[in-house]
């Protein structure tokens, strides 16, 4: 038996010995002639640079609304003005309204999209008014709402919003806090008033988390600007949403250029615009998606009564 064994044993021992021959003489075939070997000359090299950005003007949108919902109100509009003015235009995405501001103060924003409070503290660092919008009701004003959800029996009136939990969208919103705060300030009600008073997180997409808040249950009132219960209207049932009131008009959207930037740029984008909604231009697509009716000429002292609410509030 002992030796049956050894016998076994010395035939598996030549068996390995024999398949390890094999795979020595396939991995000698595979390095035989037939590859071609590559000689690498490491002396000679080429250096190579990144692509670097074109040179444009840069146009920014106060990012009330998400980043997809900006580029797509505004890219027609952007193709627009490339083609009838002829200057490179490009749209970049602040996260944050203060973003946008500190971009506007060191001039990595051209041109400016914002509201008129931010336009008032861009003013004070040398952005200049030159074109205001026209709401698609057809009037250069727009205006805050308090909004609750219908099934709500505790608020009826501006007055029941007292001890209340307030979403809004953000503490430089024009029609989304600082027009509804002041539409409070006007009825006796402070912000001490409030049960709790936040605002909406995260970047971009303010406008439709407030709504999306409210409607949840997780606040009582929400402020927001008129038109932003449209930009939700395929998300939830607008019917659980009330408008419980709306601010007083103040002057529409800004466009501003930042401090310095060539009059003839802004004069060539400026003109481009106010022909815009000229009859039988055809741009009505463009006005639409925008979410305006028409863009008019502006200048600074338009926005004096923004600056005075600003004032009544307490705002620097």
């Amino acid at each position: 038996m002992h030796e049956h064994v050894i016998a076994f044993a010395g035939r598996l021992r030549g068996l390995a010995a024999g398949f390890c021959c094999l795979l020595l003489l396939v991995s000698l075939a595979a390095c035989g002639d037939s590859e071609p070997v590559v000689r690498v000359d490491l002396s000679k090299r080429e250096k190579i640079t990144a692509p670097q950005r074109k040179e444009a003007i840069t146009y920014a949108y106060l990012p009330q609304y998400s980043h997809t919902i900006s580029f797509q109100r505004h890219r027609a509009l952007l193709q627009y003005l490339r083609e009838t003015t002829g200057l490179p235009l490009r749209q970049i995405f602040p996260d944050t309204f203060d973003e946008h501001i500190a971009m506007v103060q060191r001039g990595e924003i051209d041109i400016s999209f914002s509201n008129p409070f931010v336009y008032v503290k861009l003013a004070r660092f040398g952005a200049t008014a030159f074109a205001r919008t026209v709401e698609p009701s057809g009037q250069p004003y727009f205006q805050g709402q308090v909004i609750c959800r219908t099934d709500n029996p505790t608020i009826r009136t501006i007055e029941d919003c007292r001890g209340k939990r307030w979403i809004a969208v953000d503490p430089r919103s024009a029609g989304g806090y600082l027009f509804p705060l002041g539409l409070f300030y006007d009825h006796g009600i402070r912000l001490g008033d409030f049960a709790e008073v936040d605002f909406a997180p995260g970047p971009g997409g303010k406008q439709e988390k407030v709504v999306l808040a409210v409607h949840a249950g997780a606040y009582d009132i929400g402020t927001i600007r008129r038109g932003a219960l449209d930009v939700v209207a395929g998300k939830i049932d607008l019917t659980n949403i009330r408008i419980l009131a709306e601010t007083r008009p103040f002057p529409g959207w800004v466009y501003a250029a930042r401090k310095g930037l060539d009059p003839d740029i802004v004069s060539r984008i400026a003109s481009a615009m106010f022909e815009l909604d000229k009859p039988g231009g055809g741009h009505e697509g463009i006005l639409e998606a925008a979410g305006m009716r028409g863009i008019l000429p502006a200048k600074d002292a338009d926005y004096d009564s923004v600056r005075d609410l600003a004032d009544k509030l307490g705002f620097k």
